[in-house]
């Protein structure tokens, strides 16, 4: 029996091409000898094609492997959804920048042929989440693989925070809000507010002050493992929202208490033999492609 004899498969489901890959994906895992397991929304735009199929949230408890076929967005979701179980991933592009997604869909047979022979690159990648208390009691939770983060929801008002670190006092910032993202996701939103970009095996956060109105509230790296904690004052007028990864929004107010730290476990993700990550930030980034000493 092959390296990965069940392959979970995640799909968007807005784009007919998408579907094409999938078939094809498909056939050629059962031309590997392993076993296609459907996320149960996509299995229903596949009427006809006998497979298994699971729900999205219990894909990674039936598969040894899950593969994830669109964009950056798509590769979130399905890694939040699987982010309990101890499977690897790896990303079939058919999005935009696909820092997450790096296998082509046009060449994807060659490119995953070393793979199921056992020759790549796994790297971990660790998550945050974020337990919202009002009044001391929980009113909210969200995980994220990119980023949290603190934004006035509809409203156009800056909000008023405290923030602390491992208990310690840090400032009272008044701005859009925050955000807090992992070195997978210093390349996203923290990267357009100015934030630095982190080598993805840093075991690290940064945090992004979004329009600060004190122009010296800069980008602050810190440990992965401290406890951030973020006090939404009394008196902002509105309630803001935590955003997960950009996905998942949860409603806070006035008084309430952000909790985020670094989650338990990790995200494994598959990469061909040759990922570099410098390359992927030329290629994506637009840098200079070419070395002239």
């Amino acid at each position: 029996m092959g390296l990965f004899r069940r392959v979970g498969i995640i799909a968007r489901l807005d784009k007919p091409q998408i579907l094409d890959t999938v078939k094809k994906l498909m056939e050629y895992l059962q031309e590997k000898g392993s076993e296609p397991v459907l996320e149960h929304d996509l299995a229903t735009m596949l009427p006809g094609i006998k497979v298994d199929s699971s729900p999205l949230k219990e894909l990674g408890n039936h598969c040894d492997l899950v593969m994830v076929v669109g964009g950056d967005g798509s590769f979130l979701g399905a890694a939040r959804a699987i982010s309990n179980y101890d499977v690897p991933v790896i990303g079939i592009n058919r999005g935009t920048l696909g820092f997450l997604t790096d296998i082509s869909p046009h060449s994807f047979q060659e490119e995953l042929e070393p793979i199921f022979r056992g020759e790549y690159h796994e790297e971990k990648r660790f998550m945050i989440e974020a337990k919202i208390k009002r009044k001391n009691r929980p009113s909210g939770e969200g995980i994220a693989l990119n980023d949290l983060v603190l934004h006035p929801g509809k409203s156009a008002r800056m909000i008023r925070f405290d923030l602390f670190i491992d208990d310690q006092f840090v400032m009272n910032q008044k701005s859009d809000g925050l955000i807090v993202a992992t070195p997978t996701g210093s390349t996203a939103y923290a990267l357009s507010a100015g934030g630095p970009i982190m080598l993805p095996k840093l075991d690290a956060l940064v945090l992004v002050p979004m329009h600060p109105h004190t122009l010296s509230n800069r980008p602050i790296v810190i440990d992965a493992n401290a406890r951030i904690r973020i006090v939404v004052c009394e008196s902002n007028l509105t309630y803001p929202s935590v955003s997960c990864d950009g996905q998942l929004n949860i409603t806070a107010a006035p008084g309430d208490e952000i909790h985020i730290t670094k989650k338990a476990g990790n995200i494994r993700l598959i990469h061909p033999k040759n990922h570099d990550f410098y390359n992927v930030c030329r290629d994506k980034l637009g840098w200079q492609s070419s070395y002239r000493p």
